[in-house]
């Protein structure tokens, strides 16, 4: 049970991370009813703009200078190719059946994954991502590494942003009134091409900084990364409630909690020792999400049609 105060953080920060995702996956399917698989390389293209500013920068550049640019990087990347996604690849097929912009959102994920194959110096590898100085800080029995600061600083702040821009903002209403009757919204003037480009970009901006939480939590990038988070970010989105924004984060929160808590304690359940362990992480994940949708099919937080962006 000592462990149990440091296991509670490490899924709060995975599941920051997650919830960083699934904003992107929610605030699309709130507002067009597309499931955007090609995120999750939305969020891999997002490291790899950060690494390369870092690559860039003159020699002798500290870490807390370069932060701000390798977010901007990383930004500019990542909202560059969700908005040429979305004008190039699924503004053409909004009025197609749902499974041609499904196989087209595939297709532009693999593409993306073998573009920075083809074309990043040594991407078929690990990238390693540069580390943030300093000692780990001590709360209690709690260690938070240098690498967390970032995310534990930026998740809050995303999520306050997101939520002040959707409630209070011109564009922010004109979001919550597409995500509810889009041909009505037309009607009242609400330029709904412009809102959904502006739902890509801001989940795309979110994937982007997920992305440099990753590079410091773990220390590297790599060009398969973007499959597997952006699949448990959408399990993260369904957890929560798919189209509600507040759901994303609360869905990644409790995916994060559970990874963290299968993974250190599922060994000591007796005739559970083989099923514990970071093998079986991914597992107990989408466990999860079966088990919360045979109860609860629309998820945690459900969805509200008010905050459907």
């Amino acid at each position: 049970m000592h462990e149990l105060p440091q296991q509670l953080v490490n899924g709060l920060l995975l599941g920051s991370m997650y919830g960083l995702i699934a904003i992107g996956y929610t605030m699309v399917y709130g507002i067009v009813q597309l499931i955007n698989f090609a995120h999750g390389e939305i969020f891999m293209v997002g490291g790899f703009g950060a690494l390369t500013v870092w690559l860039w920068l003159p020699a002798g550049t500290t870490m807390w200078a370069a932060i701000p640019l390798m977010i901007i990087g990383a930004v500019i990347v990542s909202t560059t190719i969700a908005i040429g996604a979305e004008r190039f690849a699924y503004r053409p097929l909004r009025g197609a059946p749902r499974l041609a912009p499904l196989i087209t959102a595939i297709g532009l994920s693999l593409a993306l994954q073998q573009a920075i194959w083809a074309w990043y110096p040594h991407a078929k590898s690990s990238r390693t991502f540069p580390e943030i100085p300093g000692d780990s800080i001590h709360i209690g029995s709690v260690t938070i590494q240098p690498g967390d600061l970032f995310l534990v600083v930026a998740a809050p702040i995303c999520m306050f942003a997101l939520g002040w821009f959707v409630m209070k903002t011109r564009v922010g209403r004109g979001m919550q009134a597409t995500a509810q009757d889009p041909d009505t919204a037309k009607l009242m003037g609400v330029n709904t091409d412009r809102v959904i480009v502006v739902a890509f970009a801001l989940g795309a901006a979110f994937a982007g900084i997920a992305a440099i939480a990753y590079g410091f939590r773990y220390g590297e990038v790599n060009f398969r990364m973007g499959f597997l988070w952006g699949l448990k970010a959408f399990t993260a989105a369904v957890l929560g409630g798919i189209g509600n924004i507040y759901g994303a984060m609360i869905g990644g929160l409790v995916l994060g909690v559970a990874e963290a808590m299968a993974t250190a304690y599922m060994n000591d359940i007796p005739g559970m020792d083989k099923l514990g362990g970071q093998s079986w992480a991914d597992v107990w994940a989408f466990v999860l999400l079966i088990v919360v949708l045979l109860v609860r099919p629309q998820g945690l937080l459900g969805e509200r049609v008010a905050d459907r962006a």
